[in-house]
């Protein structure tokens, strides 16, 4: 199944956003240790630039491992997450077309 994934962070937090971006990008690269697959993402700015939240298009078995992936990241686990948003896409969703940030 696929999922995408929006993820608002709290406000002031680019300090602590920016010393978690590595193990975020690890995070990402190992799909949640396997929890699902990022095919493509990237960060959320408002009208003059700031950073507000990321987004990800993910491949994941279920709702629940997807949610999984989202909360784990070190950007949620370390506070920056404000809300995760998870909606499913339709099952004619040609993945195939995008290039995976997560690697086997």
């Amino acid at each position: 199944m696929f999922f995408l994934m929006i993820c608002h962070h709290h406000p002031g937090v680019d300090a602590q956003r920016d010393a978690l971006r590595p193990q975020h990008r690890d995070w990402v690269a190992t799909g949640g240790k396997g929890r699902a697959r990022v095919l493509t993402g990237s960060a959320l700015w408002d009208a003059a630039g700031a950073g507000i939240g990321n987004f990800g298009v993910l491949e994941a078995a279920s709702e629940a491992e997807a949610r999984a992936f989202a909360e784990g990241d070190p950007f949620a686990t370390g506070g920056v997450v404000r809300e995760i948003i998870l909606t499913r896409l339709a099952d004619t969703f040609q993945a195939g077309r995008i290039d995976p940030l997560t690697r086997a």
